[in-house]
């Protein structure tokens, strides 16, 4: 497979693993307009636990890639 199949497959991939998981957490909000979402720690490790990278994770969680950074470094895990 080519490069941008790739990339076009992991985004389609995010976006299904973003839907889930805002079914499974019974989310019906879907606009970017609160400030921040809660949970997001537990839910950013567990993905991280699962092998996802950091910038999927940012995808998915719909955060900026820098607090998902910030929040998988060892000593946010408290």
């Amino acid at each position: 497979m080519s490069d941008p199949t790739v990339k076009d497959i992991s985004k389609k991939l995010n976006v299904l693993i973003s839907l889930t998981l805002r079914q499974l957490l019974q989310d019906k909000e879907f606009s970017q307009t609160r400030k921040r979402k809660q949970g997001a720690g537990n839910l950013a490790r567990y993905l991280a636990d699962m092998g996802i990278d950091s910038k999927d994770i940012a995808e998915i969680l719909g955060a900026p890639l820098a607090s998902v950074r910030t929040l998988l470094t060892p000593q946010r895990r408290r």
